[in-house]
């Protein structure tokens, strides 16, 4: 399965004619920050929240590619890509998502039914982060009630304060919550890296349909070794 997944993140697809304008920009530790996203139990955990309710619903194999790749392939390399930061002297930052208010009534209508159907409250088990991925001392850790990180975090503010210019997108889903947070991070004018091997989502087709939209001028899609080589040969020429 590892193998599968590791074929198919590799598969670049053809350039066109947006390669053309697409952004070109190196990696500078002191500027850059991870963005670990919704790594949760809710929805990344196969025995808690999504997972649990998928498998009393008798459904669970339709969430086996989900949760195979998040096993085998994003929490392995998510964790590479911690100790490349911080070895660099880069930035981790956690993003969660879920609602505060024990009935989810501070949740947007087109994700709260989600949220409360997978128990995913702050303060609950499914709302922390999986136990493989953990935030450590002093790590930021935004919680958001929208699919994007932007828009309902301090995130932006928290960037610049920092000085971080570029941010590097990990974490699930591919489609939503990664893909969100980074066109609004480009829009915002932050150089964005999405890492092809560090992302999920529900299928093949789901995935690579959106890291390919996402090449087209929103972002550079590195693999992990990619992200971790840049980041190190940006620190050595500081």
């Amino acid at each position: 399965m590892y193998e599968h997944f590791k074929k198919s993140d590799l598969a670049m697809s053809q350039p066109s004619f947006i390669d053309t304008f697409s952004q070109q920009f190196s990696l500078e530790p002191a500027r850059t920050a991870l963005l670990v996203i919704d790594m949760q139990n809710a929805t990344g955990n196969r025995e808690m929240g999504l997972g649990k309710l998928l498998a009393e619903q008798g459904n669970g194999a339709s969430a086996q590619y989900r949760f195979d790749r998040i096993d085998q392939l994003l929490i392995p390399n998510i964790q590479k890509l911690i100790k490349g930061f911080r070895d660099a002297g880069a930035h981790v930052i956690w993003i969660t998502y879920g609602a505060n208010a024990a009935d989810a009534s501070d949740a947007p209508p087109h994700i709260a039914p989600i949220i409360k159907a997978t128990n995913n409250i702050a303060g609950q088990p499914e709302h922390e982060i999986v136990d493989a991925l953990k935030p450590g001392p002093g790590d930021l850790v935004l919680n958001k009630t929208t699919q994007g990180a932007f828009r309902s975090t301090a995130l932006d503010s928290s960037l610049r304060a920092l000085g971080v210019t570029t941010v590097v997108s990990t974490g699930v889903s591919t489609n939503n919550c990664v893909a969100m947070t980074s066109m609004e991070a480009c829009d915002l004018q932050y150089r964005v890296v999405v890492a092809s091997d560090g992302t999920g989502t529900d299928s093949d087709e789901m995935q690579e349909a959106t890291l390919t939209m996402l090449r087209r001028l929103w972002a550079r899609v590195l693999s992990t070794d990619e992200i971790l080589t840049e980041l190190q040969a940006g620190g050595q020429g500081s």
